[in-house]
């Protein structure tokens, strides 16, 4: 096994995945390092067409093309053994308040009397808990799930499924998840029967321009996705949501935050949460109880 990771901006490291998935027609995987704040966004091919000095020359000169800004490039071969011992060294147990503990399965980490736990093993797929904007999802499922209401969720752009897993261990339902991505998609279903919730989530397939703008509304939507498709998409996610619903947005870069804000607020929602961190902003939006709609 291949490793070929890009070591990119923030701001940089979903187009990066997007044109290296593209390219080599395999889920990347991004890890966020804190301390340098860069991003390292791998693929991890069975093999190599050609030698890794030559695959790392074509990527470097693909990139200046692309990119003005310089991008170290690491092709190097690993064993699957060394693969897997590096994710246990980046994916740490995390806990979303009183409410749910995200651990891999090789943790020995307990949860607390309160906490419902989510099993994942992150593999080649996004959405671990790790990146700020998963985590502010997640905080935000746990802040407005109502005890002994019934509440259901939309996820949009599911990924590893870790936000419907999520909501159903908090007693979301109905749950309804779909990705554009079927590799997401078979994913996040392994994801669901890890954690016996498969029966109440089964991520489909589906893109979300083509989805129909009439159609079942719900309570809380997630919406992890990128400025452009929020915004371009912001009436037909609107149509989904219920009066006095909640829409979870993240996965925006902070100097892009204020066009999808002012597109969410001329449809009548309100802003009533935001967090930045570092180069990322996500909201929290809600429609009045007398909300008509989009």
């Amino acid at each position: 096994m291949w490793q070929v990771s890009i070591i990119a901006t923030v701001s940089r490291e979903e187009a990066v995945a997007g044109w290296l998935q593209k390219n080599f027609r395999l889920p990347p995987a991004l890890y966020h390092d804190l301390r340098t704040g860069k991003s390292t966004v791998s693929i991890y091919p069975p093999r190599l067409s050609r030698g890794p000095e030559l695959v790392r020359a074509a990527l470097r000169r693909e990139l200046r093309q692309r990119w003005p800004e310089r991008m170290r490039v690491v092709v190097k071969k690993l064993r699957r053994e060394n693969w897997a011992e590096s994710w246990k060294r980046h994916f740490k147990p995390m806990e979303i308040g009183d409410a749910l503990l995200i651990k891999p399965g090789w943790s020995r980490h307990r949860a607390r009397a309160s906490q419902r736990v989510v099993w994942l093993d992150p593999g080649l797929s996004f959405g671990t808990g790790h990146h700020a904007t998963t985590r502010f999802c997640l905080e935000q499922l746990a802040d407005c799930r109502r005890e002994g209401m019934a509440q259901s969720l939309l996820d949009i752009g599911t990924g590893s499924g870790i936000l419907a897993i999520a909501a159903a261990k908090l007693d979301y339902s109905p749950i309804e998840a779909f990705d554009f991505d079927p590799v997401a998609v078979r994913v996040s279903r392994s994801n669901a029967r890890r954690n016996r919730v498969e029966g109440r989530v089964a991520p489909r397939q589906q893109d979300l321009r083509r989805l129909p703008l009439r159609g079942r509304r719900w309570d809380v939507i997630c919406a992890n996705l990128t400025a452009d498709l929020l915004q371009s998409q912001a009436r037909r996610i609107c149509a989904r949501l219920r009066p006095g619903g909640a829409l979870i947005v993240a996965g925006v870069l902070r100097k892009e935050f204020s066009r999808v804000r002012d597109n969410f607020l001329t449809f009548g929602l309100t802003l009533a949460k935001s967090e930045v961190n570092e180069e990322w902003k996500s909201g929290r939006f809600e429609s009045p109880e007398s909300w008509a709609g989009c």
